[in-house]
């Protein structure tokens, strides 16, 4: 250096100088990118936890087979995962196509798409902020809000980042399609398939899938236009042919698909069964709970025998107009499991409130459709159909079908501030009968003095409670005597449940709605597993059985061919009638399925004077005359010739 001009010297020192001030520069920029980064991301969700952040989910109400999807609880957001495997291979490239061409070679972010975006915004004066990846979507949606300033673009950067040095592509591509919103609160592609279409993700068309994908740049802007939705559709599918995921023959097909959006989006299957449903988990779980935590709810429902329930009754009930009835419902149970099959309410559509705007007498009748009769408070009174269980106490105490009681004009005493005297329904006293007799022609007279003289008011209210009746609990002396024509309010399904005792030759159990539950990380939390307990003796069970199921022994008062008659099955039936007609009611079964018919107005009109026998037993029977040949044929089991 000693030799070095004077200049140079000069020279060097400085460039010294200059180059320590780079330097110092250089670290303070760095330090200052720290504090920024610090600063940035100092409340920052880490993104290696992404997997365990729990999204919201809906529950599910399924059929018993869970391919029946009957209703969905939701709150702000509807959603149900579904893993990337299961969705259709060009919904998938349409995402990647439309939303983010270079997603399965980029780092997080598209430094190309940034710089588009970026002269786009200063040409147009815009602060639209755009060329976000799919990964920056999903961490948007997830983590950040949409506000657009430069520091959530700069979180949104960091953490897509992050985000795919700690997961797969196909991970974040199957989180993003889970995510990403669809409009009417639907989020994730299931959701929204299901609520545009009414059918699951695996079911749609590449039409359909292109619609999908075309919602998500703007959701509420393109269900409220069906044009522009249409244009976005078919712009999807020319970027699938841009990435050579479509050929132009496969493009042309897909746009010609025609896609209808679901005019019912909200539509509930099996509603009244349904809601009971929702009512029962609500109980248990709380409406937000349901809400957000993904429960698949397995109930016992029949789809199948649950349409033809629906279809029967409705048909049923239009045809009792005739007799101003306007309602009717309709459960239907497996007598050995408790499940139960069908729910439906014949009352017209259950969404319309005006539903008749008239009744035969002209009176404003004001009809519910949504009251649920099967399950309601404090129930209806069953007229005949309670005398079974009045005769299978008496049996319980030693009588049996054989012994004999008179019909004969009595009166009971003073009932009601009048003496109570009982007619039967045909006006007329048969004389000497046995108990067969008289519970296969519902007679009035005689069946008073089996619960007054050998079954026991008391007796008989325990042994109903016990078969499966969860009302009857006011004191005894509130009912009387006419307990036995129907003097007490019951549930429809009760009785279809208690009715189940005699099918299985003595044994009850509680109704079985819910097989199972799972919750969103496929854990069974509910099963179903109450046990058969016996609440009636064999013997017993099948007198009461043999007694509904035999045709000659009512014929005297129902004729040979009527509508309680199954010609080639062993059908017990029983009819019930209120006094006053209000209600009408026919209980049947087999040992392998109870079935039970209300027939009435949701307002208590009183009906034409028509029986159980005339407005219900022809929805019954024409029901059986549909689903029993699925059922083999059967016959009641009789203890005696088991010993």
């Amino acid at each position: 250096m000693p030799h070095l001009p004077k200049a140079l010297k000069f020279i060097f020192k400085w460039v010294g100088r200059l180059i320590g001030v780079v330097f110092a520069l250089f670290l303070l920029g760095v330090a200052g990118l720290g504090l920024l980064y610090i600063y940035f991301t100092r409340d920052l969700p880490q993104p290696e936890n992404f997997a365990e952040k729990n999204l919201i989910q809906s529950t599910k109400i399924y059929d018993r087979t869970g391919t029946a999807l009957l209703y969905e609880i939701y709150g702000e957001e509807r959603r149900s995962w579904v893993p990337l495997s299961t969705m259709p291979e060009n919904l998938k490239q349409m995402a990647v196509a439309t939303e983010d061409a270079q997603f399965y070679t980029h780092y997080g972010i598209d430094l190309k798409g940034i710089i588009r975006s970026a002269i786009y915004d200063l040409e147009t004066g815009g602060k639209g902020y755009g060329g976000s990846t799919i990964t920056q979507q999903l961490i948007r949606s997830t983590f950040l809000t949409n506000e657009k300033t430069v520091e959530r673009k700069f979180r949104e950067i960091v953490l897509s980042i992050e985000l795919e040095r700690n997961y797969s592509k196909d991970q974040i591509l199957e989180w993003y399609l889970n995510q990403v919103p669809f409009g009417e609160n639907a989020y994730g592609v299931e959701a929204a398939s299901s609520t545009l279409f009414g059918k699951p993700i695996t079911d749609i068309s590449a039409g359909e899938a292109a619609t999908l994908i075309a919602l998500i740049q703007a959701p509420s802007r393109y269900l409220a236009h069906q044009d522009e939705l249409t244009q976005r559709k078919n712009y999807v599918i020319d970027r699938m042919v841009e990435e050579h995921y479509f050929t132009k023959d496969q493009a042309d097909k897909a746009k010609a698909d025609k896609i209808a959006i679901a005019a019912n989006k909200d539509n509930i299957k099996a509603p009244y069964f349904t809601l009971w449903i929702k009512q029962l988990l609500d109980q248990q779980y709380g409406d937000q709970y349901l809400q957000e935590n993904g429960l698949s709810v397995y109930t016992s429902l029949d789809w199948g025998i649950q349409q033809t329930a629906e279809t029967i009754v409705a048909a049923g009930v239009k045809k009792n107009y005739a007799y101003n009835a306007h309602n009717g419902a309709m459960v239907v149970s497996d007598p050995k499991t408790g499940q139960i099959l069908a729910m439906t309410v014949g009352s017209g559509n259950y969404y319309d409130s005006s539903y008749p705007p008239k009744c035969k007498s002209g009176i404003d009748c004001q009809f519910d459709p949504q009251y649920n009769v099967p399950v309601a408070d404090p129930g209806r009174q069953p007229g005949s159909s309670f005398k079974p269980f009045v005769y299978a106490t008496a049996f319980e105490k030693g009588y049996d079908d054989t012994t004999v009681v008179v019909d004969e004009p009595t009166c009971f005493g003073i009932w009601g501030g009048k003496e109570y005297c009982p007619q039967n329904f045909d006006l007329r006293f048969h004389g000497p009968v046995t108990l067969r007799q008289a519970l296969a022609g519902s007679l009035n007279v005689p069946s008073v003095k089996v619960l007054n003289s050998l079954a026991g008011l008391k007796d008989s209210i325990t042994k109903a409670q016990e078969m499966g009746i969860t009302t009857l609990n006011n004191p005894s002396t509130f009912y009387g005597l006419s307990l036995v024509l129907g003097g007490g309010e019951v549930k429809l399904l009760d009785m279809v449940n208690a009715y189940g005792t005699f099918a299985t030759g003595g044994l009850s159990i509680p109704p079985q709605p819910i097989l199972k539950i799972v919750d969103s990380k496929g854990n069974e939390i509910f099963t179903a597993n109450k046990q058969l307990r016996r609440t009636l003796e064999p013997k017993s069970a099948y007198t009461i059985s043999s007694i509904l199921s035999d045709n000659n022994a009512r014929a005297f008062i129902f004729g040979t061919h009527s509508q309680l008659y199954f010609p080639d099955r062993a059908v017990a039936v029983k009819t019930g009638t209120t006094s006053d007609y209000r209600d009408g009611w026919i209980i049947g079964y087999t040992p392998s399925i109870v079935a039970g018919v209300w027939v009435g107005n949701n307002n208590n009109e009183p009906m034409s004077q028509e029986p159980g026998s005339v407005v219900a037993a022809p929805i019954l029977h024409n029901f059986f005359d549909k689903v029993l040949p699925g059922y083999p044929k059967e016959t009641f089991p009789n203890p005696k010739s088991a010993n």
